[in-house]
């Protein structure tokens, strides 16, 4: 079987104080709505876990309802770090779960082609990930300031998710980092502490993520266009 985990337990710093970006309205729904639909349509998905913040469950319980989504899920809380949360939603998983897609709850343009490409690759090397090579020029600046040299872009990716994993691997991955008292932003980053391959994904289509308020308006012709 496989599983998706939606962490949905972030603060979201960077959008501005008070404001929750999973529940902005963007294209007639709230964020975290349209990236749970994405996951509730997916074939190769058969059901989630949400984490969300302590006392936010009730709220999540009555989107789902409102939105009608048909796959069975769980709600549990997050943790004090993301990887705290995802470690919450592992232990949240169906005992017969061989395949989980981790999902940022504010990435709400995936499409359900990337979530099985990434489904494939988990299954034959272990470990895969959604990502882009990087575009930009990129400079490297000690002190933020003044430039010290030119990065060779050619061998860097943007990594994005969904981060999809055979179950046993990001546990022992996420442990390891437990263990090492490392807190880690990216689950495939923990993969790296253990010497597991990680696939790369190139998706076809735009896979932003809700970060600041400029995001918004791509977003939103994104999530119409797909409607269309």
């Amino acid at each position: 079987m496989n599983s998706a985990i939606i962490v949905a337990a972030g603060k979201g710093t960077r959008m501005g104080a008070n404001v929750d970006k999973l529940w902005l309205e963007v294209a007639g729904q709230p964020v975290v709505a349209h990236t749970w639909r994405r996951f509730d349509d997916a074939p190769c998905i058969h059901d989630l876990v949400i984490v969300v913040r302590a006392g936010m469950a009730d709220h999540f319980a009555e989107l789902a309802a409102h939105c009608g989504f048909k796959k069975p899920f769980r709600l549990v809380d997050g943790g004090a770090e993301r990887q705290d949360s995802v470690w919450n939603g592992l232990a949240a998983l169906a005992p017969d779960t061989a395949i989980v897609a981790i999902q940022d709850a504010a990435r709400p343009a995936t499409t359900v082609e990337l979530i099985a490409a990434t489904i494939q690759a988990a299954a034959e090397t272990g470990a895969a990930v959604a990502a882009q090579p990087v575009a930009d020029t990129i400079k490297e600046s000690p002190d933020g300031q003044v430039i010290a040299r030119t990065v060779d872009r050619s061998r860097l990716w943007s990594v994005q998710t969904p981060q999809t994993f055979r179950v046993e691997v990001i546990r022992r991955a996420i442990l390891a980092a437990r263990e090492r008292k490392l807190i880690l932003t990216d689950d495939t980053a923990a993969c790296e502490l253990i010497g597991q391959a990680v696939r790369l994904v190139r998706g076809a289509a735009p896979n932003p993520k809700v970060t600041v308020p400029a995001d918004l308006p791509f977003i939103e012709s994104l999530l119409r266009s797909t409607k269309g």
